[in-house]
């Protein structure tokens, strides 16, 4: 029987790539994202909101449940503190660690019966290190690698994993709408920031591309994957050596 992937914030970028992977190596896969998605496997839902987030995980337990839980759905908001607003420092931190503690609670009961499961969640380079107007996303991020240590120590002795992985600079819409964001609070041209902000810590001097991350995923789901727990696994192109 086939096993069943959830992703979340599956319509584009790393989701779809993630969900597209899955679903081609005969996974069921269950997308949910803010924007509607056809199918009846899809679901719509404002992951900012913890009935919304209840609703989700009743609609997958109610089709026979989860079996790899993907965390991935997030977003971006560019402003130094002073400036940063309090109703999109709160919606980012619901999006990207309230939702998925909550997914996690959810499904993980019914991984620990079965005695297997994975929970991947997408974390970021910013899971390690900071950057400056990113307050919400950062600690949105250290926060998911918290959670996932947490839930790799509690699931680990029923055949449950949990890992993060942290990408650099991935080529998504999300990046690509923080480029006139960033060329703002530093004071320089468009076509310098990718340049000059994104890759000037990388060793490699590329964006890292969706498909990469969705292979990742598909391996730390494997059985081979099994006794790696806990992680934090760098696709950062070099970012953390220094």
């Amino acid at each position: 029987m086939a096993r069943t992937v959830l992703v979340t914030g599956a319509a584009s970028g790393i989701g779809a790539a993630i969900a597209e992977a899955f679903e081609g190596e005969g996974y069921r896969v269950f997308r949910v994202d803010l924007r509607a998605l056809p199918g009846e496997d899809a679901f719509q839902a404002d992951l900012s909101d913890p009935e919304e987030v209840a609703r989700v995980a009743g609609w997958a337990l109610a089709r026979g449940g989860v079996d790899v839980l993907v965390n991935n759905a997030g977003f971006q908001h560019v402003a130094p503190i002073e400036d940063f607003p309090l109703e999109v420092w709160q919606r980012m931190l619901g999006v990207m660690l309230t939702a998925p503690f909550l997914l996690t609670k959810a499904f993980l009961p019914r991984m620990k019966e079965k005695g297997w499961g994975r929970i991947i969640n997408i974390g970021s380079i910013h899971s390690q290190v900071a950057s400056p107007y990113k307050a919400g996303y950062v600690s949105a991020k250290h926060g998911l690698l918290g959670l996932t240590k947490v839930t790799a120590l509690e699931a680990g002795p029923y055949g449950v994993t949990a890992n993060l992985i942290c990408p650099a600079y991935v080529r998504t819409p999300l990046v690509k709408g923080q480029v006139a964001d960033q060329a703002k609070n530093l004071g320089i041209p468009e076509a310098e920031v990718i340049e000059r902000v994104m890759l000037e810590p990388a060793a490699i001097k590329r964006l890292v591309e969706p498909q990469e991350v969705a292979r990742l995923a598909l391996y730390l789901a494997s059985d081979a994957a099994q006794s790696i727990t806990g992680a934090c696994i760098p696709m950062d192109l070099g970012w953390t050596a220094r």
